[in-house]
C-alpha cells in the first residue's frame, strides 16, 4: 500500500509540475509579444488562444469557445462581486473581468503561489481598467472561502465560477452556502461537468432543490471534444 500511495504521489507532483510549466510558457510566448497586447485584453486573450492552438492544446483554462458563453453570461449579469475557483494563468480572470461594471470586484482563489504569479503577470498585461478590478488570494478555498467576509468584506456574491480541482466543486459549493455568502439569484457557473466530469457536483445541483441548472454544450479547450458547464441559479 506504501509503494502505491508513494507511486501516486510521484503521479500528482508530476502532473503538478507540468500544469506550471505550460503557463509559464505561455507567458514567455505573450511577454515577447507584449508590445502588440499590452492594455488591450482582446488581443491578450487572442494570442493566449493563438499559442494554445499553435503550441499547446493542453492548457487547462477555459479556453476561447466555453470562454465566449461565460463571457455572455458575465456581461449579460453584470454583477458587481464576482468569485474564481482555480486562477490557474489568469485567462479567464481577463476574460470576465474585461466585460464587468466600473465599481465591480472579481476575487480569485490560486493555492499555487508560482501559478499566482504567473497570473499577475498575464493579468498586468490586460491593462489597469482590468487588473484593477482583479484580486488574486493565495491560499486554499477550504481557508479562503470563509475568511472573504472578514478579509474583503463579502455579505453575497452576485457570480461565482468554479474551475479548480475537481474533486472540490461540490465540497466549496456547500462551504460558500454554509458561509452564506450565496443569495436568492446568485449565479454560479462551472466548468468541464463533462471532460472529465464531476457527478457529485452535478447530481447536487440539479436535484438538491437549491439551484436551478442548465447544461451548456461546448468543445472542450482547443480540441473537438465534447464537454459541457453548468449555470446554476441559487434559489436558496
Amino acid at each position: 500500500m506504501a509503494t502505491e500511495d508513494i507511486s501516486m504521489d510521484a503521479v500528482m507532483q508530476e502532473f503538478a509540475q507540468d500544469y506550471v510549466g505550460r503557463a509559464q510558457k505561455m507567458l514567455a510566448y505573450l511577454k515577447e509579444r507584449a508590445t502588440d497586447i499590452t492594455g488591450d485584453p482582446v488581443a491578450l486573450l487572442a494570442a493566449a488562444d493563438k499559442y494554445c492552438v499553435e503550441k499547446d492544446r493542453r492548457m487547462m483554462h477555459v479556453g476561447d469557445e466555453k470562454g465566449a458563453i461565460v463571457r455572455k453570461v458575465v456581461q449579460e449579469l453584470a454583477p458587481m462581486t464576482c468569485l474564481e475557483l482555480g486562477t490557474y494563468c489568469g485567462y479567464s480572470a481577463v476574460l470576465m473581468a474585461s466585460v464587468l461594471p466600473e465599481g465591480s470586484r472579481f476575487i480569485t482563489l490560486e493555492a499555487d503561489e508560482t501559478l499566482k504569479e504567473v497570473a499577475e503577470e498575464f493579468i498586468d498585461l490586460a491593462g489597469p481598467q482590468v487588473s484593477q478590478k482583479i484580486t488574486i488570494v493565495n491560499k486554499k478555498s477550504e481557508d479562503a472561502i470563509p475568511a472573504l467576509r472578514d478579509d474583503f468584506s463579502v455579505d453575497t456574491l452576485d457570480f461565482v465560477f468554479i474551475d479548480h480541482l475537481k474533486t472540490e466543486y461540490l465540497r466549496d459549493l456547500k462551504l460558500l452556502e454554509s458561509q452564506g455568502l450565496l443569495r436568492k439569484g446568485t449565479v454560479v457557473m462551472a466548468d468541464n461537468l463533462k471532460v472529465p466530469g464531476i457527478p457529485d457536483y452535478l447530481e447536487y445541483v440539479q436535484n438538491s432543490g437549491r439551484y436551478q441548472t442548465e447544461l451548456i454544450q461546448a468543445k472542450l479547450e482547443y480540441s473537438e471534444m465534447e464537454d459541457a458547464l453548468g449555470k446554476s441559479i441559487y434559489s436558496g
